[in-house]
């Protein structure tokens, strides 16, 4: 008997296991296998695990459909309909993704197309507005502080107004740009970084080392490209305010706007600071006081082919002053009581169009008209300047190749009352506008050479009438190790034509005379960076771990000479050479808590050779390149009572300062540290409340201005009381003047 049961029962296995079928495939991430990946039949339970191929097999029981789940450590969970009843239930290559690239962004600095950014052949950070977010700020200057390797330099202790430096490089070095158009150059890198509101801000793209080959002069350092928001994808109503115990009010509003044929986004940043501060007791404000306005409107067409068509405006106007505490406007010029008062207005055009009847090619234009009114004690600086920018390029992919061509053209007008556009006839007194027309082409080929190799090839050509042709070459080659590691190479030229006037913010301020030795040529620099990156998984999080060594050689920069006479500021080419050179470090961790930690430092080695005359060679350090520099933010979210803590810290060490002969401030800068705390408690009707302190350890600079009680320089000469020769000088500034401020603010966001 027992043996007839036998019988049945194997019949019926076989039977059941003859009714089974198996499905077969891949588990890949990005196309490079997974193994040890987990897929698991759901509801049955049946699971296997991918091998070192990323293959799997495994039996589908049953006429059902079941759902098959995929999961393995550090990559995203992903679940298909299976179908038993099909009649080739044989998988092909299924794709997950690594956790850390879930929120992997497009970006277009690069290359200037569309990639991801794991896929970018040219290294690009991205920052979204929400980083931004982390402690108040009033706009771009304030934020840029948190991004390791870029220092918002302080230009002047008493108007305040700043550049940004990337590994090292003055600001003019910096290419500033607002949706890819070069738009923030020149006069504006001075005068109106700070009127860029966070409001208009979706993310912001950095790319270091030179961006010549695509962008043109300036973008020698890098470029910092600020992606605005898009009007079909901003919410219908966003606001934020803050006020802080300096008197410093801040608003953000945002309006968007959507039609069947278009859709639109407002939005508007009032500043006003009206209080004088001294805390110091040096007689002049610690900080420049600000009222401020600025608007910027978006419109987005939506067009029947789904090519793109975008309009921008933006109308910024400031007006700002620092001096001494006593001053009002009725001094504004005059030698009784001094004062900087810097009056800006700029307007702005963007805009991008999708040529209708030509495959995958793109105009985009700009034109910006900048209209500055400054007075510096007695000096007045009064400036007009006209930018228009037009660019049409093509891209094309051809079997494994990307290809890019384009031609560009700019345009600037610019007249002021210095000698940069006085007339060269001694005998007038005529300015001379100067009006330059530099047009280019560039060529580009991103070859994908298989899985894990990419390798990009440009080459562009500008025109400059008074010195030629500009050659800037470039080469970018990724190699993906695998899943985890990337190296990317990157090397490349840039250049830059100069106007020190609308640049160099110490030629008008404080008491040094301006002197130019011979005819400023180009400046032009080599560059070439390595970026390793490498991805971690662990059991509650992941953390990305990226690395970058970096060396530019520059055979021609305009050097601002402070130290051969301590009442002038001589610029001059360089005769011999200049190095930027140093390595940066960065970690990003994130817990499946919330929590999330991220650090970065740059060490930097910034100097210049120069040939003497005896044939010698002598080496100096170039003054604000701080030695190193660190960054670090922390963000602890307590999800029962929707909370989160923020907290952000900057740390820089010596940076060489310009210095009088016997100075008795230090030649170096101290090693100082900025620290900041927000909590932040967020509401399920799209309100939050926030709070904080800045400058938690309220670090301050010691004796920012030389002689502030003697500006307009009439005691110079008292050998008793100055017997060293000081005169007034506003230019030795490491850190912002301003201590430790409480703030509180209103966020709200109606989607």
């Amino acid at each position: 008997m027992l043996r007839y049961i036998l019988l049945v029962f194997m019949c019926a296995y076989s039977v059941s296991v003859f009714a089974q079928r198996t499905i077969t495939g891949r588990i890949l991430a990005e196309g490079i296998p997974v193994k040890n990946a987990t897929v698991k039949l759901l509801p049955v339970g049946n699971s296997t695990l991918t091998n070192d191929s990323g293959r799997y097999t495994l039996a589908v029981p049953e006429k059902k459909i079941y759902r098959l789940q995929v999961s393995a450590n550090g990559y995203s969970t992903v679940e298909w309909d299976v179908d038993r009843t099909a009649t080739q239930p044989i998988f092909s290559d299924m794709n997950i993704q690594r956790l850390s690239m879930l929120a992997d962004e497009v970006v277009i600095s690069g290359t200037m197309k569309e990639v991801t950014r794991s896929k970018s052949v040219v290294p690009v950070e991205i920052y979204r507005a929400s980083f931004f977010r982390k402690t108040a700020v009033t706009g771009l200057f304030e934020s840029m502080q948190m991004v390791n390797g870029i220092v918002p330099v302080i230009s002047c202790n008493v108007c305040n107004t700043g550049s940004f430096s990337i590994n090292g490089l003055d600001g003019p070095y910096t290419m500033v740009m607002i949706d890819g158009m070069p738009i923030v150059s020149a006069l504006s890198t001075v005068y109106s970084l700070n009127a860029i509101p966070n409001s208009m801000i979706d993310r912001i793209e950095v790319v270091k080392g030179p961006a010549s080959t695509l962008y043109g002069s300036e973008a020698v350092a890098g470029l910092i490209n600020i992606v605005t928001v898009k009007p079909d994808k901003a919410p219908r109503i966003s606001v934020d305010m803050f006020a802080t115990t300096y008197n410093e009010w801040n608003t953000d509003l945002a309006f968007a706007y959507r039609t069947k044929h278009y859709s639109t986004l407002f939005s508007m940043n009032i500043l006003t600071m009206p209080t004088p501060w001294d805390k110091n007791n040096d007689g002049f404000t610690d900080v420049s006081l600000q009222q401020r306005i600025s608007m910027f409107n978006k419109w987005q067409f939506i067009r029947k082919s789904g090519k793109q068509h975008s309009l921008a405006l933006r109308y910024v106007f400031e007006d700002r002053w620092g001096g001494d505490t006593r001053w009002n406007k009725n001094f504004r010029g005059g030698d009784s009581i001094y004062g900087e008062s810097i009056y800006t207005h700029r307007t702005e055009l963007i805009g991008q169009y999708d040529l209708p009847r030509l495959s995958n090619v793109k105009l985009m234009y700009s034109y910006n008209l900048h209209h500055q009114n400054s007075v510096y004690g007695v000096t007045p600086y009064t400036a007009l300047q006209q930018v228009g920018f037009t660019q049409l390029y093509w891209n094309k992919t051809i079997n494994s190749h990307d290809l890019t061509a384009g031609i560009a053209g700019r345009y600037t007008y610019y007249d002021d009352n210095t000698p940069a556009t006085r007339s060269s006839d001694t005998l007038s007194a005529q300015n001379r506008p100067v009006q330059t027309l530099l047009p280019g082409i560039f060529v580009q080929n991103e070859w994908k050479i298989n899985l894990r190799h990419q390798l990009l090839l440009g080459a562009r050509l500008d025109y400059y009438r008074a010195h030629g042709v500009v050659f800037s070459p470039r080469v970018n080659y990724r190699w993906r190790l695998n899943d985890n590691n990337n190296i990317r190479i990157s090397a490349g030229n840039g250049f830059r034509v100069v106007n020190i006037f609308t640049e160099e913010h110490a030629a008008l301020t404080g008491a040094r005379r301006v002197e130019i030795r011979g005819t400023l040529n180009p400046e032009q620099s080599y560059n070439i960076n390595a970026h390793y990156t490498r991805y971690i998984s662990f059991k509650n999080g992941y953390m990305n771990i990226e690395l970058s060594p970096f060396y530019t050689y520059f055979t021609n920069r305009i050097v601002a000479d402070y130290d051969t006479d301590p009442d002038a500021i001589i610029y001059d080419n360089l005769n011999g050479h200049a190095i930027s050179r140093g390595i940066s470090i960065s970690a990003d961790a994130v817990w499946s808590n919330g929590i999330r930690f991220n650090a970065g430092a740059t060490a930097l080695d910034v100097f210049r050779v120069d040939k003497l005359a005896d044939g010698s060679l002598e080496r100096s350090r170039l003054v604000y390149a701080p030695e190193w520099m660190a960054t670090c933010q922390l963000t602890i979210p307590y999800r029962p009572y929707d909370l989160t803590l923020d907290y952000t810290a900057q740390a820089y060490g010596p940076m060489r300062m310009p210095v009088f002969p016997d100075d008795f401030r230090p030649a170096y800068s101290p090693v100082y540290s900025l620290h900041n705390v927000q909590l932040t408690k967020l509401f399920h009707s799209g309100l939050s409340l926030y709070g904080g302190v800045r400058n938690l350890f309220n670090f301050l600079p010691v004796s920012p201005i030389m002689r502030p009680f003697d500006p307009f320089d009439r005691n110079v000469n008292d050998a008793v009381r100055n017997p060293n020769g000081y005169t007034f000088d506003a230019a030795y500034n490491y850190a912002p003047v301003m201590g430790m401020r409480f703030f509180a603010g209103i966020r709200y966001i109606l989607k």
